[in-house]
């Protein structure tokens, strides 16, 4: 791994521990902002997590048939916005400094889900009428109203109940 890729893996795990006081090294951000290094770091630790989301996908689907690659990066999905649950404020403090940590990130997550359900419709597992669009506020749904740790098990059982709807044969067992 790079230094730079230690720093942000280092910043995704302990992004929590930095206080809200203010940091030293202010420096301009795309669109003509100016952030900290704490936001920084914050801002890298959260595309680093976005972009580890979205590139877990192909190795998925090396591993595993289509249907059981898509469960797994759902569930992945429900961590990765659980953790994004914690860095709320920090990452509001990100936007307010004029960086736009969410840039690509949609559409990255978006690509990556569209690729699992490619390759699910292809292999005649999950339903082709249904879209990456759906599937995402789907997900998102799910996130917004389940994605706190204390609530893992319903994520669970509401994951499976949007899965088993994608699939070609619902009612069979």
């Amino acid at each position: 791994m790079s230094p730079r890729g230690d720093v942000v893996s280092g910043a995704s795990r302990l992004w929590c521990q930095a206080g809200p006081g203010p940091c030293v090294g202010a420096g301009p951000v795309p669109g003509g902002g100016r952030t900290s290094i704490r936001e920084a770091l914050i801002e890298a630790a959260y595309r680093n997590e976005v972009a580890r989301l979205c590139e877990a996908a192909p190795g998925l689907l090396a591993a595993m048939p289509p249907g059981e690659a898509l469960r797994a990066w759902t569930r992945r999905f429900i961590d990765y916005t659980t953790a994004n649950l914690g860095m709320a404020d920090a990452l509001r403090a990100v936007v307010a400094s004029g960086a736009n940590p969410y840039a690509d990130s949609h559409e990255m997550i978006q690509a990556a889900l569209s690729t699992l359900m490619d390759a699910g419709t292809a292999a005649g597992e999950i339903r082709s009428d249904i879209l990456p669009t759906d599937m995402f506020a789907a997900l998102a749904g799910i996130a917004l109203t389940s994605a706190r740790p204390e609530q893992r098990e319903q994520a669970g059982r509401l994951l499976d109940l949007t899965l088993d709807g994608l699939k070609t044969s619902p009612w069979t067992d």
